[in-house]
């Protein structure tokens, strides 16, 4: 693997961006409803806020601002993980194309959390 496979493979900002378009995607094809309606929303605002607060956790002006920011990456992702599952479950028609990004929600849960420790 290239210095450059390994970068793209481990570049979170990139990684969140595409967990967000993906879960866009995702929330495109479910049916609108009363019970699809909140899920999709919460998903969507979830999902997408997991790249922006990342982003602002790359410019963060202290430690302690870095942390907080990593904080919400971390809540947000295993909010995501939440809205995935119970869509599931309300359009079990999409639980194999869910699948992928409840894993990449869980991935990057753990990476968040492993960041959020590690700051003093």
């Amino acid at each position: 693997m290239t210095n450059d496979k390994i970068t793209k493979k481990f570049d979170l900002e990139d990684r969140t961006a595409k967990f967000g378009e993906g879960v866009i995607k995702l929330c495109q094809k479910i049916p609108r409803g009363p019970i699809t309606d909140p899920l999709i929303t919460q998903l969507v605002k979830c999902g997408t806020s997991v790249g922006a607060n990342y982003s602002e956790a790359d410019d963060a002006e202290s430690r302690m601002d870095f942390k907080h920011k990593i904080g919400i990456c971390k809540k947000e992702t295993r909010e995501a993980k939440h809205f995935i599952r119970m869509i599931v479950v309300a359009v079990s028609v999409l639980k194999e194309e869910a699948k992928p990004l409840w894993q990449e929600a869980k991935e990057l849960n753990l990476i968040f959390n492993s960041i959020y420790k590690k700051v003093k």
